[in-house]
């Protein structure tokens, strides 16, 4: 009996045995996941590198007066087209009024001097001619004579100082431009420290930006030319975007790049040239420099495909049904949605375009031809 307990005891653990191995064996396998894929290629693609800018006027000059005095009256008003040589304030300078009448009056005395002095020259040279008066006498009211006449000539050129001094209590605009903000009224004290307004020449007009050092280097060495000026003159045209978003429709050209880096910055100075004929440009607003860069046979994947790992950039690589993790260097396209590859990826490679958030290295997947 006791054999016969221990044979069914052993068939009930084999059943049972067997039982589990058939729950094993039915359980269903893991579902292997599709994800959307796509093979790149090379394509030549031309990227946008923007900056902010300041516009400035060809000449952005200073208007001072040269003389002190008082604003007798203001020719213009603020935001006027001048041209060169319009008058454009009128100073009171009592002084130099005074100075005037002074040296005008200087030069009919000194004129009196002069007529008297040839008088009586011309009346002694006869008599010393004839022996009458000495040679001395003579002498000495010729030197009188002369002395007269470097007098005139004296008086004379104070004159023309005086009405030099005088004309600059017209101020003028030097230039054809348009009229800044006008700083003082009828009425006011100034003098040459004072700086009344502004004129701009905003015929063509600079728009001034910088990079920092880094993007210098990059910057100049993706342009064609062995020395700077050569690389300036090989920069394409440059395209203008204004405050309210609007692009300028005319292009413009990098002109010049400053030899030195600002020490406080750590950046270097770009100025490029924009026409103006229609006067849109003001002298002082703000906007965004936009220069293309054409690069050839580049790579270029979607930001969604990627994702950042301690400042690395990583791309999903699908080689059969597994994917591989891929660190890559990228450049942001202009519209803020794919990436320039610049390395790491090659023409031919399939990488997942999306979900990358789901998936780890190794990661069986399935996907679409």
């Amino acid at each position: 009996m006791k054999f016969i307990g221990i044979t069914l005891g052993a068939i009930a653990l084999m059943l049972v045995i067997l039982s589990c191995g058939k729950k094993q064996n039915s359980s269903p396998d893991v579902a292997v996941q599709t994800y959307p894929t796509t093979v790149v290629k090379e394509t030549d693609v031309t990227l946008q590198s923007t900056y902010p800018v300041t516009v400035k006027g060809q000449e952005d000059i200073e208007i001072r007066p040269r003389i002190d005095g008082f604003i007798d009256v203001i020719c213009v008003d603020e935001g006027a087209r001048v041209t060169k040589g319009q008058e454009l304030f009128k100073i009171n300078a009592p002084s130099a009024e005074q100075a005037l009448t002074s040296a005008q009056a200087a030069v009919q005395s000194a004129q009196a001097q002069v007529g008297t002095a040839k008088l009586n020259a011309d009346r002694i040279k006869p008599l010393a001619d004839k022996g009458i008066v000495g040679k001395v006498q003579f002498e000495t009211a010729v030197n009188s004579y002369q002395t007269a006449l470097a007098g005139l000539a004296q008086a004379e050129a104070t004159l023309k100082n005086a009405k030099a001094t005088q004309s600059w209590t017209t101020v003028t605009s030097p230039v054809n431009g348009l009229v800044g903000s006008i700083n003082y009224r009828m009425g006011s004290l100034v003098n040459s420290a004072n700086i009344l307004t502004t004129v701009a020449n905003t015929g063509s007009v600079y728009a001034h930006f910088s990079l920092n050092e880094k993007e210098l280097v990059s910057f100049l060495n993706n342009i064609q030319g062995k020395t700077q000026a050569e690389k300036i003159k090989n920069i394409p045209p440059v395209t203008l975007t204004l405050s309210d978003g609007t692009v300028y429709e005319q292009t413009g050209k990098v002109e010049t790049i400053t030899g030195s880096v600002n020490i406080t910055t750590g950046s270097v100075n770009f100025r490029a040239e924009f026409l103006n004929k229609e006067g849109r440009l003001r002298s002082g607003a703000s906007g965004k420099i936009s220069i293309p860069r054409r690069i050839e046979n580049a790579i270029v994947v979607p930001q969604k495909a990627t994702f950042s790992l301690q400042d690395k950039v990583i791309i999903y690589v699908v080689a059969a049904d597994t994917v591989t993790q891929k660190t890559i260097e990228v450049i942001p396209m202009n519209d803020g949605k794919e990436y320039v590859v610049t390395n790491g990826l090659t023409s031919g490679e399939r990488i997942v375009t999306d979900g990358v958030a789901t998936l780890g290295q190794g990661k069986k997947i399935s996907f679409e031809n």
